[in-house]
């Protein structure tokens, strides 16, 4: 067969084709002779959706057809019959305001069943429905060899079967390994099909690009720009001299129209050499007093920049506790705090830091991200429960003194962009504050880490910095890679977790 095949094309269906399909259709169905449209049927569908009606021809003569109309899914997802979905075959529920792609039909003729040609026209409705922004792509699977155990088994017992390759169902198997998902189970769905008890499995397909439609003049980014920041830490005479220092990362970083901008956490540590004559833990609370100055400050920054600006972090006292926070100075002028989980054994001892309970993504223009201040970062689970939130960018602002303690960051870092199928962005200071007690040296190495897969770099560095040395980072992210990843990469971490066998859940505060 193939060494005569001269010519394989996809094609709209036209009218001119009709003889043609119907035959096609005949050889396609022959346990259901009377299965095929009829005339007045194919042309209202050409009529109200030619994009949707498609055959592939192999030297110019019909291989294979799928036939599709828009529906809007939420009349009919729950429970619903063939005849009911097609408004008693007549197409009138079609509607280029619903928001998911039905299959009526889709065949190919017995004797160019093998070569994949099924393929080609799952792959073209996928293309339809991404181009066409709709959420998804739904039908009714028949299961033509579940008459022979149906005395046996419950639908529900022979599709897991299936699934299982116990038991070959041609259909089924078939829907499956082209990423659609069984949904549910429909019963009475199509007249006459003895082969399925008239069973079929309610089958979709999720489109990762599906964007809902919005009144507001805004949309959500998918290529995302980052400014990271490693900060020099030096000596500032006071408060406003340190913050004209940020401000000018800030303009370097939205000047090359960064999404974000970075700060490492405690980036405002050289404001306690005025208090170093105090015992540390006091000079930290001094320290705090600042804090609120800053943030405000730092959202003056984010609207008149236009940059949504994660400001590392800073000790913050709160019910007389001291605690390590960080705050999101969005660029519409909403500010949200997030807070260190875990604190450090010097945290607790030197200045006596405590613990926050606050966990959570943030929405921003461009997407859930999720912040986790520098030792946060090695407690996987954290990142996992952010994940489960719909994280895409997760940011940890650190604070290291040895190369040591930054490999720490860097390496759990990387390990959690691979768990979560996620970006993820560091950022610390470099350099030394002789005049601040237990501040004394850092190191650092701004970095971005991917995924590592095929659409990612292969070593899940997306760009770094120059260690040690003061400077900015700037790295595009993709959005829309994430969603393939989810979908179609080598390995899957978030759909393939056991969650049969364990579970990770926060607990209400």
């Amino acid at each position: 067969m193939i060494k005569s095949i001269e010519n394989i094309e996809l094609q709209y269906l036209t009218i001119k084709d009709y003889e043609a399909l119907k035959d096609a259709m005949v050889e396609a169905y022959a346990t259901m002779p009377e299965a095929y449209w009829r005339e007045a049927q194919i042309r209202s569908l050409i009529e109200k959706f030619p994009e949707g009606q498609v055959v592939i021809k192999i030297n110019n003569q019909i291989a294979g057809c799928a036939l599709s109309i828009i529906v809007d899914y939420d009349e009919f997802k729950d429970s619903h019959t063939y005849k009911e979905l097609t408004g008693d075959y007549t197409f009138d529920t079609h509607t280029m305001e619903g928001d998911v792609l039905y299959g009526i039909d889709i065949f190919i003729k017995p004797e160019y069943r093998g070569l994949r040609l099924g393929r080609r026209l799952y792959d073209y409705r996928k293309e339809l429905c991404e181009r066409l922004n709709l959420r998804g792509i739904a039908f009714g699977g028949r299961i033509p060899n579940y008459y022979k155990y149906a005395k046996e088994l419950s639908p529900k017992e022979y599709i897991d079967k299936v699934k299982r390759k116990e038991i070959h169902d041609p259909v089924l198997n078939f829907q499956i390994s082209n990423d659609f998902h069984p949904a549910k189970i429909l019963k009475g769905y199509l007249e006459g099909d003895k082969a399925s008890n008239e069973f079929a499995v309610l089958l979709e397909w999720d489109n990762i690009y599906y964007e809902k439609k919005s009144k507001r003049a805004s949309a959500k980014k998918k290529i995302i720009r980052l400014g990271l920041i490693q900060w020099q830490m030096r000596l500032y005479k006071d408060l406003e001299e340190l913050m004209q220092q940020a401000e000018y990362f800030i303009d370097a970083v939205s000047g090359y129209r960064s999404d974000f901008a970075l700060f490492p956490e405690f980036f405002n540590a050289p404001l306690m050499a005025e208090n170093n004559h105090l015992p540390e833990s006091e000079a930290i609370r001094e320290l705090a007093k600042h804090t609120a100055s800053i943030v405000q400050k730092f959202s003056e920054l984010a609207i008149s920049y236009n940059i949504n600006v994660i400001t590392g972090s800073m000790p913050e006292i709160k019910n007389d506790l001291l605690y390590n926070v960080g705050y999101l100075c969005k660029r519409d002028g909403t500010i949200e705090r997030y807070e260190k989980l875990h604190v450090t054994p010097d945290e607790a001892k030197v200045w006596g830091m405590q613990g926050g309970s606050q966990l959570r993504t943030f929405d921003t223009d461009c997407g859930k991200i999720g912040i986790l201040i520098c030792y946060d970062s090695e407690f996987p689970e954290l990142s996992r429960l952010l994940a489960d939130e719909g994280m895409d960018i997760l940011f940890i602002p650190f604070l290291t003194d040895t190369q040591n303690g930054y490999s720490r960051v860097r390496y759990c870092a990387q390990a959690r962009a691979i768990e979560n199928e996620c970006y993820v962005a560091i950022a610390g200071s470099v350099g030394n504050l002789p005049k601040v007690h237990n501040m004394d040296i850092q190191f650092a190495q701004a970095m971005v880490f991917t995924p590592c897969d095929f659409s990612f770099p292969a070593n899940g560095v997306k760009a770094e910095a120059t260690t040690n040395t003061e400077m900015i980072l700037i790295a595009d992210v993709d959005i829309d890679l994430l969603r393939e990843l989810n979908q179609f990469g080598s390995v899957r971490n978030l759909r393939d977790r056991r969650k049969d066998i364990f579970e990770l859940k926060k607990r209400d505060n």
